[in-house]
């Protein structure tokens, strides 16, 4: 057990002296809790005995832990012997809430008989309306007397009054002690109520996985970043703004990179006609300078990796959150969450949680979800994955998209043009027979390419028309589209086979361009 210098929630009450607690305090508190309780809930376990004597604080009053029957709480179906479930759990929160609110307990008496008929009555006096109407709805609402109308645990964490102090508790509690909250990020929009499913993990897990490329991040800490291509004839190095960059990403439009701090940085280039006229017969400078800056409205959020489509990206948060950019947007959908991976396409989105669960929305032309159809989607839907297959990375293309398992197998969806995902059926090396060749397939379906589909596969890269795959022995096979020369063989092959490049060990990662690879070796 840990210890709980700060004492109990209840005492916490009794010392304010009928001193209202600002709002901001209240909902600290209160999503803490609800959390907590969304974690014993999720382990299919009743707490039953919910109170502020059980809410222990420590030392600077701050972090709240709930711990292990006060008639006072209880909700009106257990007065009545009646079957109850989690929302007496909801009921006994309310019961929290209010008394967070008005420093009293909703439901007092001199003895039970009298309690039981103030409950079962459901009247409470009202909270002071110095709080926000979203606040004492959501108290109203916990305290129904019908059960079924109290609100679930999920449905609560995305009401827009609890999100930015869930927010701010992930991102807060345990850099500055002595800091009780920060104020809600005024720049923050949430997008509509509601959402479905959700659940709190119990561990936090760390994906070291890389990559290169357009929707791609790059997991090295960078002192010196450079950009090329599209004019600029050789490296040039981006402003960094007196920091380390740990991520970068690349989209169509856009250049940006996570910093050691947690901050969003982005490159942009001058705006057309911008500076000074420049004098007759000087030449023009042929590489253009970027101008670096941090992006704004985010300084309260904590960024841990970022990725770029064609005109939007898409970052995740310190607290297992999708932010939306240009204008940053929760994904409440995802709200409970642990994400551990996510990548871009050119217009949809791919995101792997620490349960293995797969979601993904966006675009849905040649089936690129994995949802089975070619619908598109503006909310995430999570995805259906084959018997047994446990999803550790997702990969996102132009117009398809790739899982790699945690025993490392390969399943794809979406445009399988050129044989660029490895679907079609072959065996010993030999051009599959039209019958077993797929164009695009709508759900993701394993790898059926041989080597590709015995092979251990620890790292894949999905370009325009081609694909790179990483064995766990270290070598490179291309497949897919060789128009340029990108499969690395010597002649313009045409083959829907994939071709182990020669020549190469000790690989640990590659990336496709549009129509090129890079390769990454150990250096021996």
């Amino acid at each position: 057990m840990e210890y709980a210098p700060g004492g109990t929630l209840a005492d916490y009450i009794q010392k304010r002296c009928n001193s209202l607690l600002d709002e901001d305090t209240i909902l600290h508190f209160f999503v803490q809790i609800l959390l907590a309780l969304y974690h014993v809930h999720n382990k299919l376990i009743l707490h039953r005995d919910l109170k502020t004597q059980n809410i222990l604080l420590d030392k600077h009053q701050m972090i709240v832990k709930i711990g292990c029957r006060d008639p006072c709480y209880i909700s009106p179906e257990l007065c009545e012997g009646k079957p109850y479930n989690q929302k007496s759990d909801i009921w006994a929160l309310g019961c929290v809430l209010y008394e967070l609110a008005s420093l009293k307990r909703a439901f007092e008496a001199a003895n039970l008989p009298a309690l039981v008929l103030k409950i079962m009555s459901g009247t409470f006096a009202p909270i002071s309306d110095r709080y926000s109407p979203e606040l004492r709805q959501l108290i109203l609402h916990m305290l129904n007397l019908d059960p079924s109308k109290r609100p679930q645990l999920n449905e609560i964490m995305a009401l827009p009054v609890c999100i930015r102090p869930l927010l701010n508790l992930y991102t807060d509690i345990g850099n500055v002690k002595m800091r009780r909250i920060e104020k809600p990020l005024s720049s923050m929009h949430t997008g509509p109520q509601g959402r479905q499913g959700g659940r709190v993990p119990t561990n936090r897990s760390r994906d070291g996985s890389v990559g290169l490329g357009s929707g791609k991040v790059h997991s090295l800490l960078l002192s010196s970043v450079y950009t090329w291509g599209s004019g600029i004839s050789a490296p040039l190095r981006l402003p960094m703004l007196n920091t380390e960059v740990l991520q970068v990403s690349l989209g169509r439009t856009q250049r940006m990179g996570v910093t050691k701090s947690g901050r969003l940085i982005t490159w942009e280039a001058p705006s057309v006609g911008s500076g000074e006229a420049g004098l007759p017969g000087v030449v023009e400078q042929m590489q253009p300078q970027f101008i670096s800056r941090f992006l704004e409205g985010q300084s309260g959020v904590t960024i841990k990796s970022v990725s770029c489509g064609d005109l939007f990206t898409t970052c995740m948060t310190g607290w297992w959150t999708l932010l939306i950019f240009i204008t940053p947007k929760i994904v409440e959908a995802l709200l409970g969450y642990e994400l551990v991976q996510m990548s871009c396409g050119a217009s949809h989105v791919v995101a792997v949680t620490n349960e293995r669960e797969v979601f993904a929305w966006g675009r849905g032309d040649n089936g690129r979800l994995g949802l089975g159809t070619q619908d598109s989607h503006n909310c995430p839907r999570q995805v259906c994955l084959p018997v047994e297959f446990e999803a550790q990375r997702v990969i996102c293309g132009v117009d398809c998209s790739m899982i790699i398992s945690t025993q490392y197998g390969i399943v794809a969806c979406g445009s399988n043009r050129f044989n660029k995902l490895g679907l079609d059926i072959i065996t010993a090396g030999e051009e599959p027979n039209p019958s077993d060749q797929l164009e695009e397939v709508n759900s993701y379906t394993h790898v059926q390419s041989a080597p590709l589909d015995s092979e251990k596969i620890i790292h894949i890269d999905i370009g325009t028309a081609h694909s790179v795959a990483v064995t766990e022995r270290g070598e490179c096979f291309t497949f897919g589209s060789n128009q340029h020369g990108q499969m690395g063989c010597s002649s313009r092959r045409s083959s829907r086979v994939p071709y182990l490049v020669p020549g190469l060990q000790g690989i640990t990662m590659a990336a496709c361009g549009d129509a090129f690879t890079l390769a990454i070796g150990s250096g021996e």
